[in-house]
């Protein structure tokens, strides 16, 4: 493992049902820190599957997934959600916030959920929240904003923790053009601030314009060079 490698799989293999086959076959990969990583590939190609090894929302069936210096792929249940709630963030198609709670309390979640003292997380969340733009909607219900203002309470949650992973899945998949640019140029700004990201995306320009390289998946495999997924 290289030491600037923030993200490393060895050999990874993921089964969901016996016979079936696999929705990754001996995948290698590595992403170093402070990279921005596009994943991209047709569906069924194991994007999902990837994203999940990564984040501890799952477990490869063989191999080793080795994240910020530690092997994840065999830590217990608890351990898995403390190594989440403090290196990973994550930011979704649907933005995925609770409606029940403000803006604020959404952002706040992962800090209480990781046990970060209430003071600590609010002075971050508030600080989150004026650089994404929308302090003043920090008392507001999810319903009530847009969808890229949604999205970024969503990247504000995301980084409550100062994880030194962010993953984001279609971030702009639900959203119009002009809006993605937008969410776009917001990630691009947070990794020029050192922000590792992996992007998982079909679409080919959010690729090409913020992801220093593309790793593309054909069934569960990387596609050789030049093969456009």
């Amino acid at each position: 493992m290289g030491q600037d490698d923030l993200i490393r799989l060895d050999n990874v293999t993921k089964t969901y049902q016996a016979g079936a086959p696999p929705a990754l076959a001996d995948l290698s990969m590595d992403v170093a820190a402070g990279e921005v990583a596009a994943v991209m590939g047709p569906s069924g190609s194991g994007k999902s599957t990837l994203l999940n090894l990564i984040a501890g929302l799952d477990r490869p069936t063989e191999g080793t997934v080795t994240v910020a210096g530690r092997r994840i792929d065999n830590l217990s249940e608890s351990g898995l959600a403390r190594f989440r709630a403090r290196h990973v963030g994550i930011i979704f198609q649907f933005f995925n916030l609770l409606d029940d709670l403000t803006v604020e309390d959404n952002v706040l979640l992962p800090a209480q959920l990781a046990g970060a003292s209430r003071r600590v997380a609010r002075a971050r969340a508030g600080e989150l929240l004026e650089r994404m733009g929308i302090e003043q909607h920090r008392d507001d219900y999810p319903a009530r904003l847009s969808g890229g203002q949604r999205q970024r309470v969503a990247i504000a949650r995301a980084l409550v923790n100062a994880p030194e992973l962010l993953l984001a899945d279609e971030p702009t998949g639900a959203l119009d053009t002009a809006t993605g640019l937008e969410i776009g140029r917001l990630l691009q700004q947070l990794n020029a601030g050192g922000q590792t990201l992996i992007l998982v995306t079909h679409d080919s320009a959010l690729a090409d314009r913020y992801a220093a390289r593309t790793i593309q998946l054909l069934d569960g495999r990387l596609a050789p060079a030049g093969v456009a997924a």
